[in-house]
């Protein structure tokens, strides 16, 4: 299986397209070095939705860009199953693993074409540093503390320069 990228549009106000993120998305965790089966979910929704999110999860009122749901603390699989290694019927043969449940991350196009706007770049490039600035906080990176946030804003620039065609600027 590999990775798995479950990707959808729902929302319908801007269109996106969904496969190009998806395959950022398998790219970016391949040079994050996530091997095995892992599974990860990349939703684009309306500002109601991600509203709801985000005031559900984070206690933060109004839309945001981006957020993500980590579902898994511990990419090792021992101790996840209590059958893991063993005999039992839950038992997994010798050389297989277990699926990753990686996360969701939840990005919202409106916000995503406000933002790019107010930082002079295309919305495709807005949504490629959402896309990618999600998949990094799945895997444990945030920006709360100064020196964080420059590793996580460096690794974001790396990911980008490696894997996103930045658009073309507006002509003068």
């Amino acid at each position: 299986m590999g990775i798995d990228v479950f990707s959808a549009d729902e929302q319908s106000v801007l269109p996106v397209d969904v496969p190009r993120w998806a395959h950022l998305t398998k790219c970016v965790l391949e040079a994050q070095h996530i091997r095995g089966d892992v599974e990860v979910s990349l939703l684009f929704v309306d500002e109601l939705t991600i509203s709801s999110l985000n005031e559900r999860f984070l206690g933060k009122s109004g839309p945001t860009d981006v957020l993500s749901f980590p579902l898994e603390d511990d990419f090792d699989p021992g101790g996840r199953s209590p059958d893991f290694g063993g005999t039992g019927p839950g038992a997994l043969p010798e050389g297989d693993q277990m699926l990753v449940l990686l996360g969701d991350i939840v990005i919202c196009p409106t916000v995503a074409a406000k933002n790019a706007e107010e930082h002079q770049v295309s919305f495709e490039d807005e949504l490629a540093l959402l896309v990618v600035h999600g998949i990094l906080h799945l895997l444990g990176m945030d920006h709360e503390e100064d020196a964080e946030a420059e590793m996580m804003e460096l690794r974001e620039r790396e990911l980008l320069a490696k894997f996103h065609v930045p658009a073309s600027p507006p002509p003068a």
